[in-house]
């Protein structure tokens, strides 16, 4: 079990005389005193060194050669320790620009960190924000349950006023048969009329299909949804989306869930793109990465 304490026995680094104490991890803590007391001591002398050798012993042979090795410090047992940072009250620069992980070095390790296995999310609504292919897609349509009975939907009009009548008539043109207006489903030669002062959300249904796995029937052949035609249909309703697409099961007629998919870094709920993550979006010296104020 993890200890929520630091525990130090029988401290007697320089001008400590034989100590125990004990402090609490995960909390802001200050050691204070008169000069001469012990405070750095305790702390640098002590409980850094020890963390820092702990530390570097566990490392290899060959990476251990590269840092430098800490002696012991008089200590009879510290427990609770973790890999510990110093930052020396001394400054290193008078780099104006520096800041606590350009100080301890640990600057670039964050930003491949967050770069490669961070998850962003929208910073205007929250949402998290994920990047998928087509066939990511298709593949995470054929893990829902066998049997659900799904809409492919392109989003074509989402939160916006108008009574759109030309959104009806490309698509009409365009050889689509259903839309989803506010929700219903619509005929798109019956699609209602709209109030132009009010906000609607129409897309285009590009196919409706079930989810059956393959599999061989009596017969030899092979049944279940056709992945061709579902790559197909994915693709378009991306195309139409403008790279956006929902995937609405539709399995309990009276509760429809939808799930949204998207191949850019866009919030699906409020449209926000972000660009690309990567390390420099995280530097403050790249203009990708510092704050445009």
């Amino acid at each position: 079990m993890a200890l929520d304490k630091l525990i130090v026995r029988g401290a007697r680094e320089h001008n400590l005389k034989n100590i125990d104490l004990e402090i609490p991890r995960d909390k802001l803590v200050v050691i204070t005193g008169l000069s001469g007391s012990g405070k750095s001591s305790l702390a640098f002398d002590t409980i850094y060194a020890e963390g820092q050798r702990r530390y570097v012993e566990s490392l290899s042979a060959y990476a251990r050669q590269f840092l430098g090795l800490m002696e012991k410090p008089n200590v009879d047992q510290i427990e609770g320790l973790s890999p510990a940072i110093s930052i020396d009250q001394k400054g290193s620069g008078r780099n104006p620009r520096s800041t606590v992980g350009t100080v301890t070095e640990v600057y670039d390790y964050l930003r491949l960190l967050y770069a490669r296995i961070g998850q962003p999310h929208c910073p205007t609504c929250g949402e998290p924000i994920t990047q998928q292919t087509a066939t990511q897609i298709v593949d995470s349509i054929m893990e829902m349950p066998e049997g659900s009975r799904l809409l492919i939907l392109a989003p074509i009009i989402k939160d916006r006023k108008g009574n759109h009548k030309s959104v009806f008539e490309s698509l009409q043109k365009q050889g689509y048969v259903r839309v989803r207006v506010n929700g219903e489903l619509h005929e798109v030669t019956e699609a209602p009329e709209l109030d132009r002062y009010k906000m609607h959300t129409i897309e285009a249904v590009v196919d409706r299909i079930i989810v059956r796995q393959p599999r061989e029937g009596d017969d030899g052949e092979m049944t279940g949804t056709d992945l061709t035609r579902l790559a197909d249909s994915v693709e378009t309703a991306l195309k139409l989306g403008n790279g956006v697409v929902l995937v609405t099961d539709v399995s309990d007629p009276d509760h429809p869930r939808d799930r949204t998919y998207s191949e850019h870094f866009a919030c699906v709920k409020c449209g926000t793109s972000l660009p690309e993550i990567e390390p420099r979006t995280f530097s403050f010296n790249s203009p990708h990465g510092a704050c445009p104020n």
